[in-house]
């Protein structure tokens, strides 16, 4: 499984950024996807989740009432509208996708994923 994941850039403070994140590989459609975000000098963090049906999502609460994730398992992609961005919100957000669709893991844990992307900047400028 590779995940690309794209649409990160410099934006101001308040501003929208979409991210997404493009699966290929075996069957991408039945994982459960997620998203994380490391700023410089800090712990990798969860942000958002979806499952493989899309039927359920989870966001951390920094970013509830104003992130979206979805996904369009036609096109193996999943999607993070990012809105009323702030400075704190700069990162390198990495999506991540789970084969095994649980394995014990809650949806905001590393190791639920076994697959990882390489990473996409966020810089949100005040």
């Amino acid at each position: 499984v590779q995940l690309q994941a794209s649409g990160g850039g410099l934006v101001q403070a308040g501003g929208s950024l979409r991210l997404s994140c493009a699966a290929s590989g075996r069957t991408p459609s039945t994982f459960d996807m997620g998203w994380f975000r490391q700023a410089p000098g800090k712990k990798r963090e969860f942000v958002s989740a979806i499952s493989w049906s899309g039927h359920t999502t989870d966001y951390s609460d920094s970013v509830k009432g104003r992130f979206t994730i979805s996904r369009d398992n036609a096109k193996n992609t999943v999607h993070l509208q990012m809105n009323t961005l702030i400075p704190e919100d700069t990162a390198i957000y990495f999506c991540a996708a789970d084969r095994t669709r649980g394995g014990g893991w809650p949806y905001t844990s590393p190791r639920k994923y076994q697959h990882w992307g390489q990473g996409t900047l966020v810089t949100v400028s005040s």
